[in-house]
């Protein structure tokens, strides 16, 4: 086997030779992160010669997880995990910051995000205008997960990921149609979350575009607390004289309170009620028997940590509003209240 050269490190990372020499020497006017590209290039062709000296001279780097209510589901904790590890690889921790679910006079900004003690921040289950509007003005590189929609996305200071939901609702309510369902309803707040009101937008269009009209009495849509949905959909659903044939909902834990729902009011839905979801959720049963759309979440994780240190890197470049696709996984979907 050849010797490996930095030529050959070089040509791998499209790079010139003089760079990949420049890091080998620890010359300062090389980035971290393309230090980190070349040391990781170089161990994986088995160019050895220095790295572990130079390894111990990469300073650590602290970023913060702005996060809100990150052990509400095994969903949440799949993805902050994946991203710490990612980011252990390039040698930077990740930092927990505690935020509230809500806004209140008595808040005040942790000193982790003000004092220069971590050098970014992603941003994640946290959808309260005020929260947000006061993390945006953090004058730090900023990668969000989702966002409210009263902010304007312009407006974000920060690169922004999304879960695709507008073509991906549209395809799972166009499913639907095809097995010959008519009257559908949609549950989701789309007050809440960006994604939310995209994934109505799919719905909306799908029914449009089928002829069908969206009634307003079949659809919950309104805001609903985060620790008020079984209330709240327990009323809607009380209050339907008769119901529809079908409900999409704007993620599974919508369509596990369905299950419930029905299970104990087993006689409205004698002849079966059809429930979709959304985002793979497996924690919840129902999500083995229905059409929804999975979210690798490992994945996410790793886009986020990977998100983060190109706007730590690049700064000044143009803020950029990503879409992470999930895959449709059709299923039955009929619930009998069983």
């Amino acid at each position: 086997m050849n010797k490996v050269t930095m030529q050959d490190i070089a040509d791998e990372l499209g790079i010139s030779r003089v760079t990949v020499w420049k890091v080998f020497n620890n010359y300062s006017n090389v980035s971290p992160a393309l230090r980190e590209r070349v040391l990781s290039k170089a161990k994986e062709l088995g160019y050895t010669k220095g790295i572990a000296e130079l390894e111990q001279t990469v300073p650590e780097k602290n970023i913060s997880l702005i996060v809100s209510r990150p052990n509400s589901s095994g969903f949440w904790t799949n993805i902050i995990h994946r991203m710490a590890q990612e980011l252990s690889f390039h040698n930077i921790n990740l930092v927990y910051t505690y935020m509230p679910s809500g806004y209140s006079n008595r808040f005040k900004m942790p000193a982790v995000l003000t004092n220069g003690a971590v050098q970014g921040a992603v941003v994640l289950n946290l959808y309260d205008e005020k929260l947000v509007r006061e993390i945006n003005q953090l004058d730090m590189p900023k990668v969000f997960l989702d966002t409210v929609p009263q902010v304007n996305l312009r407006e974000l200071s920060g690169d922004l990921i999304l879960l695709e939901g507008q073509s991906t609702i549209y395809d799972i309510t166009r499913s639907v149609i095809g097995r010959g369902f008519r009257n559908i309803g949609f549950i989701g707040d789309i007050h809440y979350a960006l994604t939310n009101r995209d994934r109505f937008e799919g719905f909306c269009q799908c029914m449009k575009d089928h002829g069908l009209s969206v009634e307003e009495r079949f659809c919950l849509t309104h805001k609903i607390g985060i620790f008020s949905y079984v209330k709240e959909i327990t009323r809607f659903l009380d209050s339907l004289e008769e119901l529809p044939e079908a409900f999409i909902c704007a993620n599974d834990y919508i369509a596990h309170l369905l299950q419930l729902y029905f299970s104990e009011h087993q006689g409205r839905v004698s002849k079966g009620i059809l429930v979709t979801g959304y985002d793979g959720r497996y924690e919840y049963d129902v999500v083995r028997m229905i059409t929804t759309a999975e979210v690798r979440t490992e994945f996410v994780g790793k886009r986020l940590a990977i998100q983060i240190m190109y706007r730590m890197e690049y700064e000044n470049a143009p803020c950029e509003k990503i879409y992470i696709e999930p895959y449709i996984v059709y299923r039955e979907s009929l619930l009998n209240g069983h």
